[in-house]
């Protein structure tokens, strides 16, 4: 109990310097984020579902020496890039896959890149070794714009269902605020991871905004709608449902990743796991340290 009123009275206390760190932390992230597009011309880094190009993937349990085979391909596929990733089930490699921007690949080609890949490992690749997909430019570009224009009007009708919920503008505005950090924090985490993100990347940062609705939205409910309970036991209840909320969703991500073998499904998890760790910060400092700053001017303009 003693240790509980310490913490209360330490958090209480601190609350605003605590505010810097989730905003300095956005900044920064706003920041690399626009340094990449001066850079590249792109907010993030984009695979062949989104900018089109080519998508082999090899099944091959051996090691393999994947800076070699990447080297030999791209001196091959010049002027052209070409990236290797190894393809993991349960931490073992099942295989690899290769991604390149060309825009066709006709039967000769593919040979080439096979037969450049088979050099490498030590064995020819039969048709029972590999998958092939191919993806237009055009299509890749078309897929990008609809799924963008996706998340953004996701965002906008979340802001608008959140302000006809609360009809208060700064608790509404801090919720917005800790799913527009969630979002932009995570873009720029898998910008600097190198990860390549894809249709199922996209349609993971649409969940991404579910999942940290959820969070400020209770915790801001039970801080607005509490009744003969003080701030202070309102957060911290808040805090224990949110986390435990948070917590087990973690735990179902972290299975998943270990075992799941689609690259798909991978890319969803990892993105989601990134949210939902940025996501706790953004709800337990920032959005709660708003709201304490909101209910404290609220209480000294009635008093």
């Amino acid at each position: 109990m003693e240790g509980g009123n310490r913490f209360k009275e330490f958090y209480f206390g601190n609350y605003r310097k605590f505010l810097f760190v989730p905003f300095i932390v956005l900044i920064v992230a706003l920041s690399l984020i626009l340094i990449k597009f001066q850079s590249s011309g792109e907010f993030i880094n984009k695979d062949i579902s989104l900018k089109g190009g080519i998508s082999l993937t090899v099944f091959y349990e051996k090691p393999v020496n994947i800076d070699e085979i990447e080297s030999s391909l791209k001196q091959y596929l010049s002027p052209n890039d070409a990236a290797i990733r190894v393809l993991k089930s349960a931490g073992e490699q099942i295989g690899f896959i290769v991604e390149s921007d060309i825009s066709e690949v006709d039967k000769d080609k593919l040979d080439s890149i096979l037969e450049i890949i088979g050099s490498s490992i030590g064995e020819q690749l039969s048709e029972g070794d590999y998958t092939f997909e191919s993806m237009g430019s055009s299509l890749g570009q078309s897929f990008f714009n609809q799924t963008i224009r996706a998340l953004i009007i996701a965002f906008i009708f979340m802001g608008i269902v959140v302000f006809l919920y609360f009809r208060n503008f700064v608790p509404s505005l801090a919720v917005i605020l800790s799913a527009f950090s969630d979002i932009i924090v995570t873009v720029a985490i898998v910008n600097l991871s190198g990860i390549k993100l894809g249709t199922a990347g996209i349609a993971a940062l649409l969940m991404l905004i579910g999942y940290s609705i959820d969070t400020d939205i209770m915790l801001t409910t039970k801080v607005l709608k509490r009744k003969n309970q003080e701030l202070s036991e309102a957060i911290a209840s808040a805090f224990k449902t949110g986390m435990t909320m948070t917590l087990t969703t973690i735990a179902a991500i972290t299975v998943a990743l270990i075992f799941t073998q689609s690259e798909v499904i991978r890319q969803i998890m990892t993105i989601l796991l990134i949210g939902l760790l940025i996501d706790i910060v953004n709800t337990w400092i920032q959005n709660s340290g708003l709201l304490v700053w909101y209910i404290e001017k609220k209480n000294k303009k009635t008093v």
